[in-house]
């Protein structure tokens, strides 16, 4: 009886299991395809959107200084205020500049009489040289005297001009269109040349500057918009340049931008964002074969394994794969490469 029952529960077992190869699915068994749904890659194509840090910043922050020595009698511009190009800045004490201005008027309207008593002279020399009253000697004499006194009056000019120079820089100008950060000189000191008498901000050469990280600077590159949010609202964006410099801590590079409209003032913060213009898979429909990610498509009624190169699990991957792809989104887990499948449903 004991061994009856051994049998019996033998044959038991192998009716069972007979029975479970047949109800394999599809996928397991190699002879009945797969039921799979299927999208094209434009459907389900995703366009993440980026960011970066920025800042905008003037290109030119300059602390406007003296050119000449002399005590400072006017600063004509107080912080926060919006100054123009060639704007009154400061005034310089001038009546020494002016007296050397002066000098150099009047030695060079010596310079001219003695010119002209040469030529005189000069052309005296000539007229008694043709009668033989004159030697050649004498004559070639008069024409040096002439060529000195040339030399003299181009000297006496380029003094003049030096002096008038001189004087043009006793009145400090706005070099741009500028807002006042910082009154640096006081009326009475002292100033020599390099003393700072105001700090201004450029408000016209204004440039956005932005960190963007190492991946995500050619998706920037081909952006077709590029906005900043941040301090005093949001504002359109071109991309001027990006640096070939990565940085050592945050493995960043500077992108620069500049407005297409109205620009922001110097200083604000935020970030810029744009929209990545290549396509990129869901994560749901990536899987790992073989150590590798990937996706299924459906060709000629079979599943192919297309491994996605630098895809991360959970995080969308980009795609270079056409858009008209059928790529699996259902039945993708239980999927091997080259196996049969029907498509459920296609859109």
């Amino acid at each position: 009886m004991h061994f009856a029952a051994i049998l019996l529960a033998a044959l038991l077992a192998h009716g069972s299991a007979a029975q479970a190869r047949e109800n394999l699915p599809a996928a397991e068994s190699g002879t009945i395809p797969q039921t799979v749904e299927v999208r094209p890659l434009k459907t389900i194509a995703r366009y993440p959107e980026r960011d970066a840090s920025a800042q905008v910043v003037a290109l030119n922050e300059s602390r406007i200084a003296a050119e000449i020595s002399g005590r400072i009698e006017e600063i004509a511009v107080e912080p926060g205020q919006s100054v123009e190009r060639g704007a009154l800045i400061a005034r310089i004490d001038c009546r020494d500049y002016a007296l050397a201005r002066d000098q150099a008027v009047a030695a060079r309207a010596a310079s001219h009489s003695r010119l002209a008593l040469a030529l005189q002279q000069l052309d005296q020399a000539r007229a008694l040289q043709t009668k033989g009253f004159v030697s050649k000697e004498a004559l070639a004499t008069r024409e040096t005297e002439v060529s000195v006194r040339r030399a003299d009056v181009a000297q006496a000019r380029a003094q003049l001009n030096t002096a008038e120079h001189a004087v043009s820089k006793c009145v400090v100008r706005a070099p741009f269109p500028a807002i006042v950060r910082e009154r640096l000189g006081q009326v009475g000191e002292l100033a020599v040349p390099g003393t700072p008498l105001a700090a201004l901000i450029d408000t016209q050469r204004i440039e956005v500057a932005a960190q963007v990280q190492l991946r995500d600077t050619a998706s920037l590159a081909r952006a077709r918009a590029i906005r900043f949010e941040g301090d005093g609202g949001s504002r359109p964006l071109t991309l001027v340049r990006t640096s070939p410099a990565i940085g050592r801590q945050t493995r960043s590079v500077e992108a620069r931008l500049r407005f297409t409209g109205d620009a922001l003032a110097p200083g604000a913060q935020g970030r810029i964002l744009w929209r990545d213009t290549r396509p990129h898979l869901p994560a749901a429909v990536v899987v790992r074969r073989d150590g590798r990610l990937g996706v299924f498509l459906v060709e000629a009624g079979h599943a192919r394994f297309s491994a996605l190169p630098g895809a991360q699990e959970g995080r969308p991957v980009p795609t270079d794969l056409p858009a008209t792809a059928r790529v699996v989104v259902i039945g993708q887990l239980m999927l091997r490469d080259g196996a049969a499948v029907t498509a459920a449903a296609t859109q």
